[in-house]
């Protein structure tokens, strides 16, 4: 069983930030695709930003200038920095790791920007 580790979620103002981290196995991270996912309540499952093994990443449309994804390869452990945050932003972040039909899930964490 794979473990993606998250954490950093929590209550932000409107405009705030929030830095978010996953950390995955050696033998993971250094192949595999890494991404965020959120998912709203009563919506489904979207990406927010993926980045290969290689650093090319990409972003959903809502959130390019804003938030802004990074892998530190020595730590095994990818970062979602979250700038100008929105209440549209609110919602359950997963981090996830992807190669070929192998998929693998962090247990999420909460965003809830509010003021």
């Amino acid at each position: 069983q794979v473990q993606l580790v998250e954490s950093g979620g929590g209550l932000v103002q409107p405009g705030g930030s929030l830095r978010l981290s996953c950390a995955a196995p050696r033998n993971i991270f250094t192949i595999y695709r890494m991404a965020w996912y959120r998912q709203a309540p009563g919506k489904q499952r979207d990406l927010v930003v993926s980045i290969t093994s290689g650093g090319t990443t990409n972003y959903a449309d809502d959130v390019k200038g804003r938030f802004t994804i990074s892998r530190d390869n020595a730590k095994n452990t990818v970062y979602l920095q979250m700038n100008s945050l929105k209440p549209e932003d609110t919602a359950v972040y997963y981090c996830n790791a992807a190669l070929a039909l192998r998929n693998f899930w962090g247990q999420g964490t909460q965003v809830t920007v509010s003021s």
